[in-house]
């Protein structure tokens, strides 16, 4: 069963051009290592009646929407092993010099699979 890191980062409106260039970088990076699929995605839909939305859930202010992102990996053996070699590639040891978004409060973990279906191509 696969097993995959998430991710929830309010980002700037006004810096998800960088912030897609930033992780654009990262995730060549984590592919390389080894990560099955790597995806970061900008909120569309996220005003919902009747749940706790992600705007509510993260406290976006003014101005920000949030970033969904997953990386899927084989177990979890596999996961801290890509991503140690991706804490250690020297590409990952300079941040933007603007961060595009305050990485405290990204909220991150790791997860098993608990179902895990692909579609069939048709």
């Amino acid at each position: 069963m696969t097993y995959v890191d998430g991710f929830v980062v309010p980002v700037p409106k006004k810096n998800i051009d960088a912030y897609r260039r930033m992780s654009r970088k990262a995730g060549k990076i984590w592919i390389e290592h080894g990560a099955l699929d790597y995806k970061e995605c900008v909120g569309d839909d996220l005003d919902i009646e009747g749940v706790l939305s992600f705007m509510k859930g993260t406290k976006v202010k003014p101005g920000e929407t949030v970033v969904f992102a997953f990386i899927t990996y084989k177990s979890r053996v596999h996961r801290d092993r890509v991503n140690r070699k991706v804490m250690a590639d020297p590409r990952m040891d300079s941040p933007p010099e603007d961060m595009p978004f305050d990485p405290k409060r990204m909220m991150y973990g790791g997860f098993k699979a608990i179902v895990d279906l692909v579609a069939e191509p048709k």
